[in-house]
């Protein structure tokens, strides 16, 4: 970590023109540590502080930044610079910049591009951004099946500057059909002269670069691994991903799933930051999710407008609507995030067995908690209103009825989310309360008609 005192005399050294005391200042510093000090200067010392830096390690500093901190640093670097980092760059970093960057800078880069170089980004880059080919990296160590562990090795030694692991060793022939994988630690306990096709794996776990990208950090997730080969539809190996990239979809997917069970995720756009969305994101993507439940809410303020009949003959009947429609939604929200988080953490599946195995687990503790909560506030009603037990029996029976319902709706919807292949997190919480809003209204005045008939008979 970069002291602010350390910061500050790099500050004075880039303000003499002092790039060497820069240098010596920054050699013993961890890329990260430089690379959370640059966003605090300005666009010029940010360009001063990386130039200063050899070249490897200004391509390890550049990938710690974050997509919208190493954007605005590339338009602040002469083109030449920026070409000669592109070139330093891993190559899924290196697409993922290309694809942010204006046209008119990626056309002046392109033609300073090592041939393979630009055919590297061309392929990364047309892969969609749900994809797993948008993730993946080419830089990957390969070997051909027929050489022997020595041999393999000492490919190795040449390769590993320039691949993102050389610990999992993918196994391919000439057309690059991926064989089998052998792991660096097989290759140097074999004996020297075994062919690697003797020692390599054959069934390998692989994904498609059209998969969801979700998908390879479930893989690596499962199967604990370091590196998982990326294939096309012809079974070519194109490329891999590896466990920090993995890492690093995990959280976006998570993210996105908060964001979409508390009713923010942009549909069908990009995921919302507080912080560095555009107004009109922000804006576009929570109305949406109001817009949808001002229908919700609309509808259930007309049904009880509709009860002005009851509501005139037992006007108490109204201070408790909110708590009960409340505890339905609250309720079913509960349920939905431990059966979105049992689904998460492979515990079930979208199996009947599986949604039995569930409700049987539920059905009682929605019982039993229905039951508490009904008991407490038919208790209370009696107690702080002076009611009539016909009114209390109305109150405590909605109570368990919308609490037992709620719970039940929570555990329905996440399996017919998946049932439809959609993301069971889509369901968003605001979503829950308000379905379940219009429900509790229906059955709180469904049992009051019943219970209390004897007021309306004229």
């Amino acid at each position: 970590m970069i002291k602010p005192l350390e910061k500050n005399a790099l500050v004075a050294f880039i303000e003499r023109k002092d790039l060497d005391s820069v240098r010596a200042a920054l050699k013993p510093c961890h890329p990260f540590d430089i690379a959370s000090l640059l966003p605090e200067l300005p666009p010029e010392q940010q360009v001063e502080i990386l130039l200063s830096l050899p070249a490897k390690r200004q391509a390890q500093v550049f990938g710690y930044l974050d997509a919208e901190e190493q954007l605005a640093l590339a338009r602040a670097l002469r083109r030449e610079d920026l070409g000669r980092l592109f070139a330093d760059m891993d190559p899924d970093e290196r697409a993922d910049l290309f694809k942010r960057l204006p046209a008119a800078v990626r056309e002046a880069i392109v033609p300073g591009l090592a041939q393979a170089e630009r055919e590297d980004i061309r392929k990364l880059a047309a892969y969609p951004e749900s994809t797993v080919g948008a993730v993946m990296t080419s830089a990957y160590a390969a070997v051909p099946p027929d050489v022997t562990a020595r041999e393999a090795i000492d490919l190795l030694r040449q390769e590993a500057p320039n691949r993102e692991t050389i610990y999992e060793v993918f196994v391919i022939d000439a057309t690059r059909e991926l064989l089998g994988v052998v792991s660096l630690r097989e290759l140097l306990l074999a004996p020297p002269e075994s062919r690697v096709s003797e020692v390599m794996r054959r069934e390998v776990v692989k994904v498609a670069a059209e998969a969801p990208r979700a998908e390879a950090a479930r893989l690596i997730g499962e199967y604990d691994l370091i590196a998982l080969p990326v294939t096309n539809g012809g079974g070519k190996l194109v490329g891999i991903v590896t466990a920090d990239d993995a890492m690093e979809v995990a959280e976006q997917e998570e993210l996105k799933r908060i964001q979409t069970f508390g009713g923010t995720l942009a549909v069908g756009g990009p995921d919302l930051d507080l912080l560095n969305s555009p107004f009109r994101q922000l804006f576009t993507a929570r109305f949406f999710w109001l817009a949808l439940l001002t229908v919700f809410g609309l509808a259930t303020s007309h049904i009880v407008a509709a009860q002005e009949e009851m509501l005139e003959k037992a006007i108490v009947l109204a201070a408790f609507i909110a708590p009960i429609v409340d505890m339905g939604g609250n309720t079913g929200s509960q349920t939905a995030t431990m059966v979105i988080r049992a689904m998460a953490l492979g515990q079930i599946a979208l199996r009947f067995s599986d949604f039995l195995k569930v409700l049987k687990r539920d059905l009682p503790v929605a019982l039993a908690l229905g039951g508490g909560v009904a008991v407490l506030e038919a208790v209370l009603a009696y107690t702080m209103k002076s009611l009539g037990w016909d009114v209390v029996a109305v109150i405590g029976l909605s109570m368990l009825a919308c609490t037992v319902l709620g719970s039940l709706f929570g555990i329905l919807l996440p399996f017919a989310a998946r049932a439809m292949k959609q993301d069971p997190a889509t369901l968003s919480s605001p979503v829950i309360t308000s379905v379940m809003d219009l429900v509790g209204v229906l059955i709180y005045f469904g049992i009051a008609w019943i219970v209390l008939a004897h007021l309306f008979v004229d």
